[in-house]
Formats: structure tokens, C-alpha cells, sequence
């Protein structure tokens, strides 16, 4: 099993990242946080490896609470991996945590490709394997919050999913932390980008 993969990035996609280790590439399913990495830039993904009948995949996080909670998601019954992955590009770590915990599947079906029934399943086969995972924060996220807002926004006005996820990872620490001042920023990101 590949545990994590430490090289170049060689290129990227929509979904992935090409890591160069000793002249081999490796094709890693990331979460959109992971895909601001510029080729040639030196990058670690902590991995996890996916066999199935007639495919083998990695999937890679900048952290290793990232990958347990990748993986404690993928546990639940009808949850694959690149549900799992959306799931992580969609939500922060503590929005899925406070959705789970608070019971509100609505914030669950933000992710694309997750209905009511599903939402509602993560939540019942979730809410004891999260209690201890070492990526879970114990403060609820007021900011995570406002991010979510800014996404639903941003895709108002037409932005895909991953576009509006992207300008709001590409937002820096300092960033206003109230909604108009981080959808402004979000916004800017388009226009210098």
C-alpha cells in the first residue's frame, strides 16, 4: 500500500495532480485545497490506495487528519471514492463535522451528487466514527460558514462548483472574515485569475 507519495508536481487536471518520484508519474486524486500546487513545485500527499476490479487509484490530502476523514467518509455504505472526494473539496473538515453532529443533512447535499437519502445515511453511519478522528476540530467553524455562503454564492452567479471552491481556498489567511468581504475577495480572485 502507498501510505504517501513526496516528489514534483508535473502537471494537473480537474481532479488530479501528476507527483514525479524518481522519474516516475503518479497520478493523485486530490481535494481542490491540493490543486493550487504549481508545476515543479515540491508537494507530500498522504495517500490512500483504491483497488477495485479494473482500477487502481491513489488519492492524496495535504494532511494526514484529511486522510482518515477521507476515509472514515468512504466507510459509508454507498460512498465511493470520488463521492468521498467531492465530499472534501465541498466541505471543510469542521463543516462536516458540525453537519453531521447537528444532524442537518441539507448541509451534506451541497456536495454535488448527494441526494436527501444519502445525506441523511452519512449522518446516521457517521456520527460515531467521526467522535475521534484526529482531523476533527472541537470548535465549531464560524468561518467555514461563510465559505460555504460565498460558494453557494458564487455558483448563483454562474461559477461551477469547483471554480467558486477554488477562489475561496485561493483566499489568503488575512482575508476579511465576514461574507462581504470574503465574496469580494472571491470575486477578485476571477478577475486577476
Amino acid at each position: 500500500m502507498i501510505a504517501s507519495i513526496q516528489g514534483i508536481v508535473g502537471s494537473s487536471g480537474a481532479d488530479h495532480l501528476v507527483v514525479v518520484a524518481n522519474g516516475i508519474g503518479y497520478k493523485v486524486f486530490v481535494p481542490v485545497n491540493a490543486l493550487g500546487r504549481g508545476e515543479g513545485e515540491e508537494i507530500l500527499l498522504h495517500t490512500v490506495m483504491i483497488i477495485r476490479e479494473n482500477d487502481l487509484s491513489l488519492y492524496g490530502f495535504l494532511s494526514t487528519g484529511e486522510r482518515e476523514i477521507f476515509e472514515r467518509v468512504i466507510s459509508v455504505s454507498g460512498i465511493g471514492p470520488k463521492t468521498g472526494l467531492a465530499v472534501m473539496s465541498t466541505l471543510t473538515i469542521d463543516s462536516l463535522r458540525n453537519a453531521v453532529a447537528s444532524g442537518k443533512p441539507e448541509l451534506l447535499q451541497r456536495v454535488p451528487g448527494i441526494g436527501r437519502k444519502t445525506a441523511e445515511k452519512m449522518i446516521f453511519e457517521l456520527k460515531d466514527k467521526l467522535k475521534g478522528a484526529s482531523g476533527i476540530i472541537s470548535t465549531a467553524g464560524t468561518a467555514d460558514d461563510v465559505n460555504m455562503d460565498v460558494i453557494a454564492a458564487l455558483t448563483a452567479l454562474g461559477y461551477s462548483t469547483s471554480e467558486a471552491q477554488a477562489a475561496v481556498a485561493a483566499l489568503p489567511n488575512d482575508a476579511p472574515k465576514d461574507f462581504e468581504g470574503r465574496m469580494r475577495a472571491a470575486l477578485s480572485y476571477f478577475i486577476s485569475g
